[in-house]
């Protein structure tokens, strides 16, 4: 589709397209899943935690194994996340701060 650096790849395209159609594929799914079964108190309960538990599944890897900078930007997180209450003002200063750190060092 082109040269140069902002040529795209008939394959990487591809590739995204259809990781674009699966997630969405899901979201439907589950969404029309839901609304076939009855939820209880318990399911909605764990529900509502998924997305944090996701993020620190993701991110606690990298916090475990990460240095200065990202234990520091940590400390900011849990101090704007107690501040705010706001998930994504906390990652989003999180990330901030974390490449303030490694800028740095």
């Amino acid at each position: 589709m082109g040269e140069g650096a902002l040529a795209l790849d008939p394959l990487v395209v591809g590739v995204v397209l259809a990781m674009a159609l699966v997630t969405a594929l899901t979201k439907v799914g589950g969404l029309w899943l839901l609304r076939r079964i009855e939820v209880s108190e318990r399911l909605e309960a764990g529900l509502s935690v998924l997305p944090g538990a996701i993020v620190i599944a993701i991110l606690g890897p990298e916090l475990a194994a990460g240095g200065p900078a990202e234990w520091g930007a940590a400390g900011v997180v849990l101090l704007v996340m107690w501040r705010t209450e706001s998930i994504l003002l906390s990652l989003c200063s999180g990330v901030g701060t974390v490449v303030l750190f490694r800028a740095i060092a």
